[in-house]
């Protein structure tokens, strides 16, 4: 990713969906198939794909069942451009519903169960919004007040909902995680000392813990009724890594993590140990996992590929290729639908070369 000109600007590699240092994803991608997959046998993409161009700048996607749609936060442009928007979209066309026009730019995106609200990070202002799904109207906000180290507030990146709070990955080193009362929009209290950049977060019904993939490769598990970090698991090869995406298979206490830019693989962690035990080589930047058909889904932005793979094997079972990078990842409920938010290159005045998309895959 091109370096943005402010410090500002800087801390967006990391506190977006995209890792730190994308330097290579915004580079042509080469042809070359990573290793882990060269000698599986890829058919021909069964899944009917849909794409539609969108506008500049969007980032993650969820989906409202009351609305009845699907929502993609924007951030806009990020020259001369102040603001950014929240796209509602007809799940099954991809056409535009509704718009919201917001002051803040928007990134990373969680839903209540009932899908009645949903909840975005206000990445480069360090807070975050409250969103009422069917009037997509901005209802609270909630800015956090710590700043980095060059005074600017600190990204808040990732946002994940659990039983009422929301836990928001702040992007420093060291970085701290937000624990916020969704319902009051009230922060209730700080987990410090959190690793350098929180990157990725989720929860795992297993082990009844907080996952928090960090920057630094490392994974801090988190006691969510004591808000204490009881533990942290790393690769322990002698290997950097930058984690950046988690997604978990409960049935088989499985994590699934990321790194699109250091070691270029996703590693596969046993919640029960907290050991990796199986690596698959290729860039990874989104990852989903789907119990419905088995299966797990890679945003591959550098090789501009999305991957399709049988959860137990780790065989390739499709692949689909775009024009541009696959970003953000998100399955329909019904586990028959993949959503990919599809982003341009950046040139050198921070501006894109052309407007974002959503394609639709229909994995029936």
């Amino acid at each position: 990713m091109k370096m943005f000109i402010s410090s500002r600007k800087a801390a967006l590699a990391v506190a977006t969906v995209a890792a730190f240092s994308l330097t290579a994803c915004q580079t042509p991608a080469k042809n070359n198939k990573p290793a882990a997959f060269a000698e599986t046998t890829v058919k021909p993409a069964e899944a009917h794909i849909s794409q539609r161009v969108i506008g500049d700048g969007l980032y993650e996607m969820t989906y409202s069942s009351a609305a009845n749609a699907l929502f993609v936060a924007s951030a806009q442009g990020f020259k001369d451009v102040n603001g950014g928007m929240l796209y509602r979209l007809d799940p099954a066309t991809l056409e535009t519903k509704g718009e919201t026009h917001t002051d803040l730019k928007n990134f990373a995106m969680a839903v209540e169960p009932d899908g009645s609200l949903f909840y975005v990070t206000n990445t480069l202002d360090g807070g975050i919004s409250k969103v009422d799904a069917k009037s997509g109207k901005v209802l609270q906000r909630l800015m956090f007040s710590e700043k980095d180290k060059d005074g600017d507030p600190m990204g808040a990146r990732e946002i994940f909902l659990h039983q009422g709070q929301l836990y928001i990955g702040g992007v420093s080193d060291p970085a701290v995680i937000w624990v916020v009362d969704a319902k009051t929009m009230t922060l209730k209290t700080r987990i410090k000392n959190a690793g350098k950049w929180v990157t990725g977060i989720t929860y795992s019904p297993v082990t009844d813990r907080i996952y928090a993939a960090t920057g630094g490769g490392v994974i801090q598990v988190i006691n969510p009724h004591t808000h204490k970090i009881v533990k942290r698991w790393a690769p322990d090869d002698g290997k950097e890594y930058l984690f950046v995406n988690l997604a978990e298979d409960p049935a088989t206490g499985r994590l699934f993590v990321t790194d699109d830019s250091k070691a270029k693989t996703t590693l596969v962690f046993d919640e029960h140990s907290g050991k990796v035990i199986k690596r698959i080589s290729g860039d990874a930047l989104g990852i989903k996992f789907n119990a419905k058909r088995n299966e797990i889904y890679i945003s591959q932005r550098q090789s501009k590929k999305v991957l399709q793979l049988d959860a137990t094997t780790y065989a390739v079972k499709n692949s689909w290729s775009f024009e541009s990078h696959p970003n953000s990842l998100l399955v329909s409920e019904d586990g028959q639908t993949l959503y990919v938010s599809v982003k341009q290159d950046f040139n050198e005045d921070n501006s894109t070369k052309g407007p974002d998309s959503v394609a639709r895959i229909n994995l029936k």
